[in-house]
């Protein structure tokens, strides 16, 4: 099923319009890719939070006033909602600036929290929703748990 602004899953009723736009995107794109619905509507509904959060009101403004979500838009595949990405686990490991969150594998962190705890809340979060693995690393680099979700 391709999803439209008229009609998307019942669990993307309460994001604004912009994030909910997005996560039909997102959502569209997965099931083009492969994925069953049940797993493509909670990682688009995360990915479509986290994007929103880190654009700028410029970026958002444009993609709200862009074409419809059933309109394939470069937006819509993005480097954040790679598939490739998307099987793979999460690691919290030691930072520069704090505590990183990546996907196993990735050559930078998504992001950074100044404390263990919150990126460690954080990647079981996404995690979760991707139903995947965490790694969390020492801070002298060895493995300290791993969880699967």
């Amino acid at each position: 099923m391709v999803w439209t602004l008229n009609d998307y899953p019942e669990s993307m009723k309460n994001l604004d319009k912009p994030v909910r736009k997005k996560a039909i995107d997102i959502a569209n794109s997965m099931l083009d890719d492969g994925y069953k619905e049940g797993r493509a509507i909670p990682i688009a509904i995360e990915q479509a939070k986290e994007w929103y959060q880190n654009a700028d009101e410029e970026e958002i403004h444009s993609y709200e006033k862009g074409g419809k979500p059933t309109q394939r838009s470069k937006e819509g595949k993005e480097k954040t909602n790679n598939p490739e990405r998307l099987e793979e686990g999460e690691e919290v490991y030691k930072h520069d600036e704090g505590w990183a969150v990546a996907s196993s594998g990735s050559s930078q962190a998504s992001e950074v929290y100044d404390t263990k705890n919150g990126a460690v809340e954080r990647a079981a979060e996404i995690a979760k929703n991707k139903g995947t693995s965490l790694t969390i690393y020492r801070a002298d680099g060895t493995v300290e748990d791993t969880r699967n979700y």
